[in-house]
């Protein structure tokens, strides 16, 4: 399975401005959106269980990949298209044995040296960050900036995605360093109009096509 999008939407079901998370999300799939990242790592299983199979019949009438986040099982049991692991997290190649070779593995990375180590270990994609401030990335310390984004997506053969703090007003510098895409939370999460901010950065990161 390939990286095909440039475009990584994480959700965060706080940040949705009392709406349900469903719906900001059908709206960001309206909005063109082609990969999603189910990140409420606080639900219980169950609740998890019956979001990410409500996400995946949403995404697979829109042709659009589902990543859940950290629980490669639950990927396996949803036939998602992968799983996105955070740094520290299980390994690569266990996230491997549960959900089967054809499938994304996606790292969250803050260093150079773990990007490096995610592509050894078979990583599909990394993102990388957080390049600007952002409260929900602030626990992994101060951004590592846009001259490390260069540097990382300088020195991998796997797509890296910007993440942290990215919006319309500093994405075409985020692209700038060479990074294949961009994932985000609050740029879409938070929006009054989520399929209308979704098709505007979709037209910088995508000018000929709509993903």
């Amino acid at each position: 399975m390939t990286v095909d999008f440039k475009l990584y939407l994480i959700t965060d079901r706080r940040q949705t401005r009392s709406r349900t998370l469903s719906a900001v999300v059908e709206q960001a799939l309206r909005g063109g959106v082609r990969a999603i990242q189910l990140r409420e790592r606080d639900l219980p299983t169950d609740e998890l269980y019956r979001l990410a199979d409500e996400f995946r019949r949403m995404t697979s009438l829109c042709g659009a990949r589902l990543l859940i986040n950290e629980r490669a099982d639950i990927a396996r049991d949803v036939h998602a298209d992968g799983v996105h692991l955070p740094e520290g997290g299980i390994s690569v190649g266990a996230a491997r044995k549960i959900i089967g070779p054809e499938r994304l593995i996606g790292v969250s990375c803050h260093s150079l040296d773990s990007a490096k180590s995610a592509q050894k270990n078979g990583a599909d994609f990394i993102t990388f960050g957080p390049v600007f401030f952002t409260p929900s990335k602030a626990v992994y310390g101060n951004p590592v900036g846009l001259e490390r984004l260069a540097e990382t997506a300088s020195a991998l053969n796997i797509p890296v995605f910007g993440l942290g703090g990215i919006n319309e007003s500093n994405r075409l510098r985020v692209m700038a360093t060479g990074a294949n895409g961009i994932a985000l939370i609050s740029a879409i999460m938070t929006a009054e109009l989520p399929q209308a901010a979704t098709a505007d950065m979709l037209k910088i990161l995508c000018p000929q096509k709509s993903n």
